[in-house]
């Protein structure tokens, strides 16, 4: 069967197979995007998420007991991707318990980093308590975040089922993962769990284990085989009986590309409206200073959106702009919000950079000129920049920053955000 994920054709050719990270520390610098190969990999489950923040906690899977691992945490780089349903997302949609798989890299700034710094080598220590190596490495600024479907597309993946064991709606399944064309047939078997819970996506449906064992296709009970059947997985975990120190958890089967598709097309637009109402983020690579507070801006505009959003940046078209935190965080969001402090103004030019875009980058600039230029509007800063088309909303008080009244200490909630009573 063949899968195919045209809202992954954003990534561009800079995707391709991971490559181990080289031995030297590697530090992603300002106003660059950094290199994939650099890039250390893991993968494990999403324990905890700060949305706000763009950071959270992921429970590692190393060489011993999955379960003792401490959730490690991890923050994405301004210009780092979530990808969920094989779409663009934040972190905000992605369920806890949801097997990710991680590139990241070093704190590009160890004084500034979000989550802890560790030594460099960290990922080689021995956690010990039958937790082994590599669960809390150093390299927790993320570049690319994605669920087990988004990562099988991109990397041409596809999941074999080979046999089921079933009984009271839940059991086993024995599968593989190799790759679409040219398999060996060398992939080792897995054994992951079900449940009545585990959706099953064929076409426009939404099915249970109930509805295919009463269609006939699976038993009511006891075992059959599956004959390599090519499916795409959505991956967690779950507490699991017995001695079993790693086993991870079907929560869904997409049976054909339909179904796929339409998981993809649903998280794309949900992402899209996220991003008009939150601006497009992008860095300053350039300022022509005037007289009178007036400038000329050149900007890159990030990566990891749908084509769309992209269209509307149009030469001649009204943007707002802010100087944004590297949360993403709007810092200019005076009391009423980001809309109060924008600079404003019209785009002069909108180019496609030759060559691949690094990831990261959208490969898109854009120049526009604007009457003030304010402190957060500096070359290799963080920005967000909307056309004035797209909706006015204000947001809520966790996604920006009082100007000038804040410092780094400030920047995540603390007991006060609630009310006293």
């Amino acid at each position: 069967m063949r899968f195919v994920a045209p809202l992954l054709t954003a990534l561009g050719c800079v995707l391709t197979s991971a490559v181990p990270a080289a031995d030297e520390p590697f530090r992603p610098e300002a106003g660059k995007f950094p290199p994939l190969e650099k890039a250390h990999a893991y993968r494990g489950e999403l324990v905890f998420v700060d949305h706000a923040n763009r950071r959270g906690s992921i429970r590692v899977a190393g060489q011993g007991v999955f379960r003792r691992n401490d959730p490690h945490p991890f923050a994405m780089l301004p210009y780092g991707r979530v990808y969920y349903h094989g779409a663009p997302a934040d972190l905000r949609d992605i369920p806890l318990g949801t097997l990710m798989h991680v590139r990241a890299y070093l704190p590009p700034d160890p004084k500034t980093s979000a989550v802890p710094v560790l030594p460099f080598n960290n990922k080689e220590k021995d956690a010990n308590h039958s937790r082994g190596i590599g669960i809390a490495p150093a390299e927790n600024h993320v570049i690319l975040l994605e669920d087990e479907p988004s990562h099988c597309q991109r990397e041409s993946l596809v999941w074999k089922l080979k046999e089921l064991d079933l009984k009271n709606n839940e059991g086993t399944i024995t599968a593989c993962r190799e790759a679409k064309a040219g398999a060996d047939g060398k992939a080792a078997d897995e054994t992951l769990t079900f449940d009545a819970a585990t959706r099953i996506w064929r076409g426009r449906e939404c099915l249970a284990p109930a509805d295919l064992i009463a269609e006939g296709l699976w038993p009511a009970s006891g075992k059959k085989s599956l004959g390599s059947q090519s499916v795409l997985l959505g991956l967690m975990w779950k507490p699991t009986p017995g001695a079993v120190f790693t086993r991870f958890h079907i929560s869904d089967i997409w049976l054909d590309d339909a179904a796929t598709q339409r998981a993809a097309q649903s998280q794309t637009e949900t992402h899209k409206t996220f991003i008009r109402s939150r601006w497009m983020p992008a860095w300053v690579d350039a300022v022509e200073y005037g007289k009178f507070g007036r400038a000329t801006v050149t900007a890159t505009l990030f990566g990891g959106m749908d084509a769309s959003l992209y269209a509307d940046f149009q030469k001649r078209s009204q943007v707002l702009v802010n100087g944004a935190e590297n949360t993403l965080k709007h810092t200019e969001g005076g009391t009423a919000g980001p809309s109060q402090m924008a600079a404003r103004g019209a785009i002069l030019d909108v180019t496609k950079l030759p060559g691949d875009a690094p990831l990261g980058s959208s490969g898109i600039q854009i120049r526009f000129e604007t009457d003030l230029i304010t402190e957060g509007l500096r070359p290799t800063r963080i920005i967000r920049i909307r056309p004035a088309a797209w909706p006015d909303v204000h947001l809520p008080r966790e996604e920006y920053l009082d100007s000038g009244n804040f410092s780094l200490e400030d920047r995540f909630p603390t007991p006060s955000i609630f009310p006293k009573y």
